[in-house]
């Protein structure tokens, strides 16, 4: 959906190739924003590409653990808006390789704070925290929660969490946090996640996997709410009851793993059986988050139901598959 309030903006990327960033980026794009992208290493494989939308935007190589090529990035951009997505998103490999994940999660995330302290004229940054940063906890989550991320990846989400709110209270960047729960929709390739892993073995004829029984409570996001949501605050960003803020973006209403299997086997007609493998012991065993200050205050709500969502996820699976 266009929105005249990008109309000729300058906009700075990190994560651009990604799923999240590449949802965001076509939404930018189609709303006339300029937007410039920090990527790493090639990208012909990402949703970005796929889309084509890499050849909409100007796409800078660099890395976000290399300051410098960051302050470069960003100057040369003359962008005044900056949504920092970029990170190590995989827990397994964030397990496997700890100092890489806090490397690029919580080394880029100061960099790219810093940097847009140094090159100034930035009025808003939108930085990409998780539900993970919160750690182990009753549910729902609120905001004004503690962050307890116990493993390396939550950590990881923990620090620069606090990062972010630190160069508010320091130095007065209008930075705001996201913490998103679990997002799912077309375009994600991390078929490591339940959404499009149980969606793709469905399509080649296999049982859906479910790691351990299946009963953990996660709250499933249909990835263009959370767009929604990200152009929400950073539009907000203007206000002064918002800098330094963090903000829950989520449903509000948790399903089990078996439950969102369940529904996507029932959504595609299937009648295969899920098959339940013993996973890993650390991993957080609900994650909940209640949204009442995103609504109040950015004045943003889902618009599709799990249901919808799925819907609109399973056709776009069906079409990248049968291509």
């Amino acid at each position: 959906m266009h929105d005249d309030f990008w109309s000729n903006k300058s906009v700075f990327i990190t994560g651009a190739t990604g799923f999240l960033g590449s949802w965001l980026t076509r939404s930018l794009v189609d709303s006339g924003a300029r937007v410039t992208a920090l990527v790493r290493d090639t990208y012909s494989d990402s949703l970005l590409a796929y889309m084509k939308y890499d050849k909409k935007i100007a796409v800078v190589q660099g890395q976000l653990e290399d300051y410098e090529s960051v302050v470069a990035a960003l100057g040369k951009s003359s962008a005044d808006t900056i949504f920092h997505l970029g990170a190590q998103p995989i827990i397994t490999s964030a397990k496997e390789s700890p100092r890489a994940t806090f490397e690029t999660n919580i080394r880029g995330t100061w960099n790219v704070l810093d940097a847009a302290r140094v090159v100034g004229n930035i009025r808003r940054v939108v930085v990409a925290s998780s539900v993970n940063a919160y750690g182990s906890q009753k549910v729902p989550y609120q905001e004004s929660y503690e962050l307890k991320g116990s493993y390396p990846y939550d950590v990881s989400k923990s620090a620069a969490d606090m990062i972010a709110r630190s160069y508010y209270v320091t130095y007065g960047l209008p930075v705001a946090v996201t913490r998103c729960t679990s997002l799912y929709g077309g375009g994600d390739f991390n078929f490591d996640r339940v959404v499009p892993g149980t969606i793709r073995r469905i399509l080649h004829g296999e049982r859906p996997t479910i790691k351990n029984n299946g009963k953990h409570l996660r709250d499933f996001v249909y990835i263009e709410d959370a767009i929604n949501a990200y152009l929400a605050l950073a539009k907000k960003l203007d206000d002064s009851n918002v800098r330094g803020e963090a903000f829950n973006i989520g449903t509000g209403k948790p399903l089990s793993v078996l439950e969102i299997v369940q529904m996507i086997l029932a959504l595609m007609k299937s009648d295969l059986q899920p098959l339940f493998l013993k996973g890993p012991v650390q991993e957080i065993p609900d994650q909940c988050v209640t949204t009442f200050k995103a609504k109040e205050i950015l004045g943003w709500k889902t618009s599709h139901s799990t249901e919808d969502g799925l819907k609109k996820t399973i056709e776009w699976y069906n079409l990248y598959c049968n291509k």
